[in-house]
């Protein structure tokens, strides 16, 4: 029974039929409007990212049976479909690790491994979805994740300024960006910080207001960059 589910649908035979064409078509759509409800799970995404993983098992799919076989030749071919996605517009990691699988997928549907490509499939998901619960390489909750962004008076040496009050509220904080505003008169600091899980937000602005001369403080959460790798 497990032979017969992990064999191909051309075993046996060169020539593509009617019914094998759309059993593989159909099971690649399939298997990629699943991969495309579990990432919409984890992530936010545009309707045309999601469609577009959808579809692509079936148009690798279609590929590779029309190439007859030449596998090297459909690789090739389904590799230039698959970069189409990122010709213009740049994708981010967890973006393009979308479309490989959705081309693995549809390359295994299209020699006819319909359940390597569903077993692939929920491997791969079941993945994504576990990295994206345990927060995997986050360093952190993104909850917890902020962009904090402080103004501060010329005279205030901020290498050292707020080192107690991080230390006290924050896991881990990184001075990103100094720049000079009001005529040189303020510094204006961004910085990326972690805060710890009972820390207290509206007394962590509290204490950078009574050291900055309560000038502008600005604390939000960090958005990832949509070119960023």
């Amino acid at each position: 029974m497990t032979d017969s589910i992990f064999s191909s649908l051309f075993s046996g035979t060169t020539t593509l039929s009617a019914s094998t064409f759309f059993a593989c078509i159909i099971a690649a759509l399939v298997i990629g409007t699943a991969m495309a409800a579990v990432y919409r799970l984890g992530s936010r995404s545009s309707q045309s990212f999601l469609v577009t993983l959808a579809v692509i098992p079936a148009a690798v799919a279609m590929v590779i049976m029309l190439v007859n076989g030449d596998f090297g030749t459909g690789v090739a071919v389904a590799g230039a479909f698959g970069l189409i996605r990122f010709r213009s517009a740049p994708g981010t990691a967890r973006e393009i690790a979308a479309i490989f699988t959705a081309m693995g997928v549809g390359l295994a549907c299209g020699v006819g491994y319909i359940g390597y490509a569903a077993a692939f499939a929920v491997v791969m998901c079941g993945a994504m979805l576990l990295f994206g619960l345990t927060g995997f390489g986050s360093g952190g909750s993104d909850e917890h994740q902020k962009k904090l962004t402080v103004t501060i008076p010329e005279d205030l040496d901020y290498s050292t300024a707020f080192d107690d009050l991080f230390a006290s509220y924050t896991v881990s904080h990184k001075l990103v960006n100094v720049k000079t505003t009001n005529m040189g008169s303020l510094f204006k600091l961004s910085y990326d910080v972690v805060l710890k899980p009972d820390a207290s937000e509206k007394r962590f602005i509290d204490d950078l207001r009574c050291r900055n001369g309560n000038l502008e403080i600005s604390l939000h959460r960090q958005e990832s960059r949509p070119d960023e790798l």
